[in-house]
């Protein structure tokens, strides 16, 4: 029995390592596309034929052929390791999202506490690659990071408390399943649940979404890259393939995130009417469009507004994002008591 447990539980997470790596080359193609609409641009249009769509492909390719540099002043094993306590961090995010009913590698009761506690994990591996790179540019960036990271995982942090207050459960195929087939809230006269974002937690979402933002370094939240500023912050002087496993593991956490958030506030892998196995196909679909619309929304802003300075930054964090947190957890709380 335990041998067939560690074995399933071996191939699930098997599974996890070969499909985030995929969906992380699918968002940095529609960041290419996105992005070139936007700008009147072209984009890629020669690897993969008109519509470029293996120019991810191309470029990893290309990363992985060139020297994994080390700078001689460099802590040399805390600098070749920070790119995989990164990628850990961000695969560790996968195994509890829920796809379907069945389709989850593991389901945790303290899952919500699970998974805000490992997406922290990059914190550290971000700090180890600004520390052990012996560049004043990347030393910035990393300490740049830190204070984002510190900042923004609060209201993060609060507005899934929200979630986990109106749901009374930690268990993220529970939250799903409490606004779908066992909803809390449905729409009068059916049985169709209505999800979080619409039962009171909008609030909480917009403040998940600009979190989320400021968790992945993305404009006008990227402080830490500076380019302008700070050559590529933390990033300065990696190269090869673990500057690849950095670029993968933004992109594979921004497509987590998402998912987290369709989890939280969107109703995850739930289809009014649909009962039983059938959603063990239909869920990883509805999750994907969800994800994707998400996704969209993170592309879109980037290629929107203008980067903040570092004041502004954190502004926005301790003076909006977690008093208005607070005050969601005070009011869900208070609504959950009284009705």
């Amino acid at each position: 029995m335990n041998l067939e447990f560690w074995a399933l539980l071996v191939l699930k997470l098997a599974v996890v390592a070969a499909v985030v790596p995929g969906t992380a080359l699918v968002a940095i193609y529609g960041e290419l596309k996105i992005s070139a609409h936007m700008q009147s641009r072209i984009g890629p249009y020669f690897a993969g034929g008109r519509w470029g769509w293996a120019q991810p492909l191309a470029d990893g390719l290309k990363f992985i052929q060139k020297e994994d540099l080390v700078p001689d002043e460099a802590d040399g094993p805390v600098f070749r390791f920070a790119p995989y306590v990164v990628l850990a961090g961000t695969l560790a995010t996968f195994v509890i999202i829920p796809l379907g009913p069945d389709l989850i590698v593991r389901d945790l009761d303290i899952g919500l506490f699970y998974l805000l506690a490992v997406s922290s994990i990059t914190t550290i591996g971000v700090l180890m690659a600004g520390w052990a790179s012996a560049n004043k540019y990347s030393l910035m960036g990393g300490l740049r990071a830190a204070g984002q990271l510190i900042a923004y995982e609060l209201p993060l942090v609060l507005a899934a408390v929200g979630v986990a207050i109106q749901a009374g459960t930690l268990s993220l195929q529970q939250i799903v399943n409490l606004q779908g087939e066992n909803a809390l809230y449905t729409i009068p006269g059916t049985d169709i649940g209505i999800p979080f974002l619409l039962a009171g937690q909008a609030i909480g979402f917009v403040i998940f979404l600009t979190a989320s933002l400021a968790e992945l370094s993305r404009t006008p939240f990227d402080m830490p890259i500076a380019e302008s500023e700070l050559v590529m912050g933390y990033l300065t002087e990696y190269s090869g393939l673990r500057f690849t496993m950095f670029f993968l593991g933004e992109y594979a956490g921004m497509v987590g995130l998402a998912a987290i958030a369709s989890t939280l506030y969107l109703g995850g892998w739930y289809v009014p009417g649909l009962e039983g196995d059938i959603l063990n196909f239909v869920g990883p679909l509805v999750v994907g469009g969800k994800v994707g619309l998400l996704v969209f929304l993170f592309i879109w802003l980037r290629w929107t507004f203008p980067r903040l300075r570092e004041d502004q930054l954190q502004r926005v964090a301790w003076k909006w994002l977690v008093p208005l947190s607070l005050a969601n957890i005070v009011v869900t709380g208070t609504l959950k008591v009284a009705l």
